[in-house]
């Protein structure tokens, strides 16, 4: 893409909100009701419905630039701050489903019944050479850049689709979080440490009952402590991770996702980047305690199904 095009004004500019932009404010509008209801039991509402204002005034201000400037990289502002503020919603699920009873002895117990053990504690320990951790290390923390990549390529190759595949990737996000809220699964990191590892290894899985209402901490990364990548991921997870966001895996599901619209570009170097990345991705959400192998497999499988509902939701609107 020739960079006058950036400026470029468009012919046939959108007047009011994106449908990015338009699922965003739905999302927020029903976490609201949501907060209306459990008013006395949220640790930080006030925090919350300034987070919400803010996040108003600030889609509102690119909306304004970009009816003064309909060009192509107004309109990728606009889209580009859509994505920023999901890592701002993902902790705010926390807020909302940790007055819910924790479930994670449910599916720790299902997972004992599949495979026997629990993969995502032995995993880790039965693999542990630096090389091996770095690379699932560096699977997991590829996440957002992954995104950063198939998107941009859209805006440059496919511009015509760009929007599409924003709105395919935020809606789906969206959805997760749902299931986030109503379904308060925190994952192995933060049960296996509240339950306590020798019990976990022993196939007791207690219920916490409402231990997360209070509680974060949550299991050192496992591996290679000295590594770059190993690095990364601790900073990462001390700024924003949370107990909450297991079941289903947004990591394996956003990243099918990722994946899909990749293929759908017909591009082999696309495609052929953002696989090893993928594979990786699977592999790492249990070997860093993030996810019970369940998690996983629900992830492959919502993955699917939120690309082809969200294409033909965004089809029919358009």
């Amino acid at each position: 893409m020739a960079v006058n095009n950036l400026f470029k004004i468009e012919r046939k500019p959108v007047k009011g909100l994106l449908t990015v932009e338009w699922i965003a404010m739905g999302y927020l509008l029903m976490t609201v009701v949501m907060m209306v209801i459990q008013w006395d039991m949220l640790q930080n509402a006030e925090e919350m419905i300034k987070g919400r204002i803010q996040f108003i005034l600030v889609t509102l201000a690119v909306w304004g630039v970009y009816r003064l400037l309909p060009c192509r990289l107004t309109l990728f502002a606009r889209i580009a701050v859509q994505m920023l503020f999901l890592s701002w919603w993902y902790p705010d699920t926390y807020e909302l489903n940790r007055t819910l009873p924790n479930l994670d002895h449910v599916f720790a117990s299902w997972e004992q019944t599949l495979f026997g053990c629990q993969p995502a504690l032995l995993f880790s320990q039965k693999v542990s050479w630096g090389w091996f951790s770095e690379l699932m290390c560096m699977g997991y923390v590829s996440y957002f850049p992954l995104m950063a990549v198939l998107l941009l390529y859209y805006f440059v190759k496919r511009y015509e689709e760009f929007e599409k595949a924003a709105f395919v990737i935020l809606a789906s996000f969206f959805a997760y979080y749902v299931i986030y809220i109503l379904l308060p699964v925190t994952g192995p990191q933060f049960y296996y440490l509240a339950a306590g590892t020798d019990k976990i290894a022993a196939g007791v899985f207690p219920d916490l009952g409402n231990w997360f209402l209070t509680h974060y901490e949550r299991m050192a990364t496992p591996g290679w402590s000295d590594g770059i990548f190993h690095q990364v991921l601790n900073l990462a997870h001390d700024a924003g991770e949370r107990p909450t966001a297991a079941f289903p895996s947004s990591h394996v599901g956003i990243t099918t996702i990722v994946v899909l619209l990749a293929l759908h570009t017909r591009s082999r170097r696309l495609t052929g980047f953002i696989l090893p990345f993928y594979i990786l991705m699977c592999f790492a959400t249990v070997y860093i305690y993030a996810h019970y192998v369940i998690d996983v497999l629900a992830g492959l499988a919502t993955g699917v199904v939120f690309y082809f509902v969200t294409t033909k939701v965004y089809q029919h609107q358009g």
